[in-house]
């Protein structure tokens, strides 16, 4: 059994790329037991740099040959919950639908991520990240004050929207089915889960707090006490001063005395108050700005590359990142007290547990 509080679900996941292979290495994490089905033919070793491929087993199908199909099915047949990530009808076209796996297996709980969703006028369109999180308005609130929007990275979209959504529709779908109800699909859309993770910002805009202006608001950079600044050396520092005791504090410590100053919340205040800051924080290095500010109740940290972050003495202190076979790579989260989650195995390479696979699932 594997370490974890999910330790005994078993998870079939179809190989593929992106947010569906990241929720099938959280719930991995976690101590499910995760089988990838992999596409037979090809010959990968497993590589300690694709972290995303940890912790789960791997069997190599042809999806094409009726045989292969019989063995899928058998697999599916015994697992609680299933991740693909392919367009709309090609799991059907495989005869691995929802309707013909869940008449063999009625208390799975089938997880599609698609960017789009499983219907809709997108729905068969090819996307990533950013054309979904686009569709949000999530995109438009994000970027300079120059008019350009900024993509965030596809943290958003793929694992925010995506993965991070369709792990929990997948949990709640298996306690669902346990505690006496039935298997059923998750239709999990990174461009719903992105629209929901901006619920906050619409309850903001509804109260008339936020403005569709970038670089004008609270949390996007247009306050002042609420952005990054360049320091001396070229580094930068992170500032989040939004309660007034914060600020009060922040302004303490940089030695500010300018009655300007005293205006925090007002927008108009905003563009020339973080003038001034650029000035004042390129007096100092980071490292120099840290000694005065790191750990104070003014919301301060650097902003680390991700050469930098492991060695953070914070994250080192957590043990936010570890060492497997040479790869340093974020460890597992969240925490657990009593069944802490663990890394379950290195990557595999393609079909390198087939055997060991049907033995233990009795397939």
């Amino acid at each position: 059994m594997a370490q974890g509080p999910l330790s005994g679900v078993k998870i079939v996941e179809f190989a593929g790329i992106g947010p569906a292979p990241f929720c099938g290495m959280l719930l991995s994490d976690l101590g499910a037991d995760v089988v990838r089905i992999d596409r037979a033919g090809r010959d990968r070793p497993g590589n300690p740099t694709d972290i995303g491929s940890r912790g789960r087993r791997s069997i190599a199908l042809n999806l094409k040959d009726p045989t292969d199909v019989e063995t899928a099915l058998q697999l599916i047949n015994k697992a609680d919950g299933l991740i693909e990530g392919f367009r709309p009808g090609v799991m059907e076209r495989n005869g691995l639908g929802p309707d013909v796996v869940l008449a063999r297996n009625p208390k799975l709980v089938y997880g599609r991520m698609t960017g789009w969703g499983q219907h809709g006028a997108l729905s068969h369109a090819a996307g990533h990240d950013l054309n979904y999180i686009a569709i949000t308005g999530g995109l438009h609130a994000m970027g300079d004050g120059d008019g350009r929007p900024r993509p965030p990275l596809n943290l958003v979209g793929d694992y925010g929207g995506g993965a991070l959504y369709l792990a929990y529709g997948l949990l709640a779908g298996i306690i669902n089915a346990r505690n006496g109800g039935e298997g059923q699909v998750i239709d999990c859309a990174m461009s719903d889960g992105a629209a929901s993770l901006a619920t906050m910002f619409y309850g903001m805009r509804a109260m008339g707090f936020w403005s569709d202006e970038r670089e004008a608001n609270l949390l996007d950079g247009g306050a002042h006490f609420y952005d990054t600044y360049e320091c001396s050396d070229g580094r930068w520092v992170s500032i989040g001063a939004i309660e007034p005791q914060f600020y009060a504090l922040l302004l303490e410590k940089m030695e500010i005395s300018d009655p300007a100053f005293q205006a925090q919340m007002d927008r108009s205040a905003w563009p020339d108050l973080k003038a001034k800051f650029m000035i004042a924080f390129k007096t100092k290095t980071r490292d120099e700005w840290c000694e005065i500010m790191e750990g104070t109740d003014i919301c301060f940290a650097p902003v680390l590359s991700m050469a930098e972050a492991p060695e953070y003495k914070h994250n080192a202190d957590r043990e936010t990142f570890v060492d497997v076979a040479g790869v340093i790579q974020p460890a597992p989260a969240p925490r657990f007290s009593k069944t802490p989650g663990a890394i379950q195995g290195l990557p595999p390479g393609i079909g390198e547990h087939g055997d060991e696979v049907k033995k233990d699932w009795g397939v």
